[in-house]
């Protein structure tokens, strides 16, 4: 799977993908399904010393690695989360999530996106990108339950916005 990852990351940086995103100094970004950590040097530069990064992944040996990652390059705005769904942060703490290549698998969706809901700030944002999805459908599915509202699409991901407490549930 790192194999794939690395050439995936050789064709299509991943900076690349961040720039979507909209990620600024300070942002606590929650990395969703982070695999490998691909994506974990590149958000922990954009946040800064005074942001914070959040890895989360179900599997240990994803999560054994980024802890490598984080220690080699004595990373101290990265810390990892292992989970299946909740992420035990604190509500509405986080500036943006990264959900990226993980919908698909999930065997509880509906309530991961629940959890993402609660643990965003209002009006934070979900970044979403998933290869295995259709356009209409990854709209569908992250707007269907009220949660989220989708803002934009871009070249490598779909932006969706984190609708007000008032109007969700």
């Amino acid at each position: 799977m790192a194999f794939g990852f690395f050439f995936r990351d050789l064709f299509i940086p991943r900076e690349a993908v961040l720039k979507e995103a909209g990620i600024k100094p300070g942002y606590r970004v929650l990395d969703y399904g982070c695999g490998p950590g691909s994506y974990i040097l590149p958000l922990a530069e954009r946040v800064g010393k005074v942001g914070f990064v959040y890895a989360l992944d179900i599997h240990p040996m994803a999560i054994s690695k980024v802890r490598r990652l984080i220690s080699k390059r004595n990373l101290e705005n990265v810390q990892t989360v292992r989970s299946d769904c909740h992420t035990g942060l604190p509500d509405g703490t986080v500036d943006l999530v990264l959900l990226y290549d993980t919908y698909h698998g999930l065997e509880r969706p509906g309530d991961v996106l629940k959890e993402i809901y609660r643990v965003l700030k209002p009006g934070g944002i979900l970044s979403f990108n998933d290869h295995h999805m259709q356009p209409e459908e990854i709209i569908k599915r992250v707007t269907e339950n009220g949660l989220f509202r989708f803002q934009h699409q871009g070249n490598k991901t779909f932006t969706f916005i984190k609708v007000s407490e008032t109007n969700s549930f």
